[in-house]
């Protein structure tokens, strides 16, 4: 059983924790298609394998949907995050996810979600992709900024030059302890859908939700992480857990975000959410001791405030 301290949100025990929480690289891109069927095919694919840096190139996910209105051509868009712990690796997975996954689906563009003032802080779009073109690809300019325009055979595939950078937040995080599966899903489902409100954010797992939460290290010295032992129920009696007394299912909620704010915005929002669902029976989040994050977002300072 853990031993911190626990406070309460609509009666249900949130410990006095934090979880912990990375500086990353990230980016913003915007993609548009001619319908919002084909938008959210294109935003399916180029987020896919994306969850944990622990195996894969970037941590993506779609922020948020866009109209047409909202968007940079007047067609339907959605706005996509995408982390990595550094510049150049960031840059080789959005170029490649991009011209392997946005290229490829049927009409759609790819432009530049955030403008740095920076030159340095800038990693490539359209300036690798229009070699793909063959010597037939044009250079249009938009204002002050740079398209290239591929021809493709559904018409041209309009992708902007470049796209800048932040330094993002990744790994915020929320631990859901259920009496069973359903309840512990429904539950955190709710969270899930009031979260995504949230700009400025993703949640970059499988529908917004992590069964198989890790902890650093493994019995095998290959492994750089491993299962959540003192998290998952089936082992309660086989190691020291950490679940209270009836767990039968455990979720996790990761964050990443452009800032410190919205990340700690969203956990609010999905706490205050989680806690009005029944079968809940204790909120905790993951952390490494505060030795290995710079980022650290205490429960207890998400309790008192409702959400914005």
């Amino acid at each position: 059983m853990n031993n911190h301290t626990e406070l309460a949100l609509n009666g249900v025990p949130v410990c006095d924790t934090f979880a912990e929480a990375f500086t990353t690289v990230g980016t913003r891109i915007i993609v548009t298609a001619l319908t919002e069927s084909w938008v959210r095919i294109a935003a399916a694919e180029i987020t896919g394998y994306a969850t944990s840096v622990i195996a894969c190139d970037a941590e993506a996910g779609v922020e948020k949907y866009l109209s047409s209105a909202e968007s940079p051509d007047g067609r339907p868009g959605v706005s996509l995050m995408f982390f990595a712990f550094g510049q150049s690796a960031l840059e080789k997975a959005v170029t490649n996810r991009v011209g392997q996954c946005i290229l490829t689906c049927p009409t759609t563009a790819c432009y530049s979600g955030y403008s740095s003032k920076d030159p340095e802080k800038n990693i490539a779009l359209g300036s690798q992709l229009r070699f793909f073109g063959d010597g037939f690809q044009v250079s249009k300019k938009w204002g002050d900024r740079r398209l290239w325009r591929v021809p493709v055979m559904d018409g041209e595939f309009v992708c902007e030059d470049q796209t800048g950078t932040f330094k993002g937040v990744a790994g915020g995080n929320l631990l859901i302890c259920a009496t069973d599966q359903k309840s512990g899903l429904l539950a955190t489902e709710a969270a899930v859908a009031a979260m995504r409100q949230v700009d400025l954010t993703i949640l970059p797992f499988p529908g917004g939700i992590v069964r198989s939460g890790s902890k650093v290290g493994s019995r095998y010295s290959k492994l750089k992480a491993s299962t959540n032992d003192a998290y998952c129920p089936t082992l309660q009696a086989q190691t020291t857990s950490e679940l209270p007394e009836g767990t039968g299912c455990v979720y996790e909620i990761v964050i990443d975000g452009a800032a410190f704010e919205p990340v700690q915005q969203a956990m609010q929002v999905g706490l205050h959410t989680v806690c009005q669902q029944p079968g809940v029976l204790q909120i905790t989040a993951g952390n490494y001791g505060g030795k290995l994050g710079k980022h650290h977002f205490h429960l207890k300072d998400l309790i008192d405030a409702a959400p914005a």
